[in-house]
């Protein structure tokens, strides 16, 4: 994936608990037992962890993507949110990106990706999931070749 570009609108404060966080990425190993014990780490867990530990996910989707950076170090998507809305306790940070979504229903986890490392994830029910894969599907349909990616070409 390409580098995200962040933007710190109220200081630096933030891109350097990212870079942070992003150096720190435990073995694989390390990440498959943070999985199977339910301990989703923002910043420290990749795509690879999870599907070698879970299996293949219901639903995958790629695209770019805008996100809300919060003091913890997560990174909100701005499709979490209401259209003109900001998350409880954002205050300036902002990332975007190529994002890597993996949805599972069996599960009921929808996780974010950027730059190979978890930045986002949500408990859902296998209804909503089942949903939003069924959104990520249709949209799919009107993307033109160059709005897809290399993998979904």
């Amino acid at each position: 994936m390409k580098p995200a570009r962040i933007i710190a609108l109220g200081g630096w404060l933030l891109v350097g608990l990212l870079a942070v966080g992003c150096s720190s990425v435990p073995s694989l190993d390390r990440q498959k037992q943070l999985v199977q014990q339910g301990d989703y780490r923002i910043q420290q867990l990749t795509p690879r962890a999870f599907v070698e530990t879970w299996g293949e996910p219901t639903y995958t989707h790629q695209q770019f993507t805008h996100f809300f950076g919060m003091p913890d170090g997560r990174l909100i998507p701005q499709s979490r949110m209401a259209l003109g809305e900001s998350p409880q306790g954002w205050e300036t940070g902002l990332a975007s990106g190529d994002a890597l979504f993996l949805a599972y229903a069996d599960r009921g986890q929808y996780l974010v990706f950027l730059d190979e490392t978890l930045v986002y994830h949500e408990a859902m029910t296998p209804e909503k999931v089942h949903a939003v894969g069924q959104t990520w599907k249709y949209e799919s349909q009107f993307k033109t070749r160059l709005e897809m990616s290399p993998a979904m070409k």
